[in-house]
């Protein structure tokens, strides 16, 4: 393995986060790791009250990084969320005031519901990290991350996601209920808001931009770039589908296999890796036939992957 690889401190962090505070969500936090190393944003589905706004705060705090939140109702405006100037009567001028998106990871609580023009307010901040303002362009911090979480669409008040803006998700995830066990251990424990609150950063924001210095390093074969490929050219032509993957969907496959091989300790990709990340990266993508709209995306995506052979390395 190549010197620059150094995955110790990021699976150090997966380890402590899912012992001692997010036991049963080794997946989602896992699947934002991953988000993390890449520089994408993750859209996590689920019914409330199953943890996923503290999965964000605890990524924020093991990270130390800055955190904003942007608590979504059908009243949000997009400068509630960007910002806005205002008249400053002593100094005679107008000053910009930053709202939360000017945060290093900015959790976005029930973004389904939000009106839709208020969504489309996220565009330009999640795909080029920066927000323009009566004419002036501001730029984000970096790292930036956008941890949504959204309420099954069938919930009263909420609004489908634009197919643009879930494009811009690098991967779409749920939680799930805890398993019997875990769910009466976590009763009897009571909430863990107040320990997640006070954690001590793990990992400096140095260390994190070099690591993604080093996923974009991993090797990346012409087979599996095939392999890649592949997938993607046969969700254009599958019978359930649509509108299949985009080129950018493809991209943000590439990028999520080599932070997973990343964080197995490899600086080449496995097939293994773009298998196990594929459905969180491409369902929700998938624009599905209009009397088929209830078919399970990431069945269809297993389903493909099935059918396509393994490369050779």
């Amino acid at each position: 393995m190549s010197n620059a690889v150094r995955p110790h401190a990021f699976t150090h962090l997966f380890e402590v986060l899912s012992r001692d505070y997010l036991q049963g969500k080794e997946e989602v936090l896992r699947l934002s790791v991953i988000a993390l190393l890449v520089g994408g944003h993750i859209l996590v589905e689920d019914l409330p009250g199953l943890g996923k706004t503290t999965v964000a705060l605890a990524l924020a705090g093991v990270t130390g990084l800055s955190f904003g939140r942007v608590q979504c109702t059908s009243d949000l405006l997009p400068s509630d969320i960007t910002g806005l100037s205002i008249f400053n009567r002593e100094e005679g001028h107008f000053s910009f005031q930053p709202g939360p998106i000017f945060n290093n990871i900015v959790l976005l609580d029930e973004i389904n519901r939000a009106m839709p023009r208020t969504q489309s307010a996220m565009l330009e901040a999640m795909e080029e990290r920066r927000v323009t303002i009566e004419g002036v362009t501001h730029p984000l911090p970096d790292p930036f991350m956008v941890f949504a979480t959204q309420n099954p669409s069938d919930q009263s008040g909420t609004f489908l996601l634009p197919e643009s803006q879930l494009d811009r998700f690098l991967i779409c995830t749920g939680i799930g209920y805890p398993s019997e066990r875990l769910e009466r251990e976590i009763i009897a424990g009571g909430g863990i808001r107040e320990r997640v609150g006070s954690m001590e950063p793990l990992i400096t924001s140095t260390a994190i931009m070099a690591a993604r210095s080093d996923v974009k390093s991993v090797y990346l074969s012409d087979n599996v770039l095939s392999y890649i490929h592949n997938l993607v050219l046969a969700t254009r032509s599958h019978d359930l589908v649509l509108t299949g993957l985009s080129t950018r969907a493809a991209i943000n496959l590439a990028q999520a296999a080599k932070a997973a091989a990343f964080l197995a300790g490899r600086d080449y990709v496995a097939p293994d890796d773009v298998k196990g990340i594929a459905a969180a990266v491409c369902a929700h993508r998938l624009v599905m036939r209009s009397d088929m709209p209830t078919v399970d995306r990431g069945g269809v995506i297993r389903t493909i992957i099935a059918g396509i052979a393994l490369p050779l390395d």
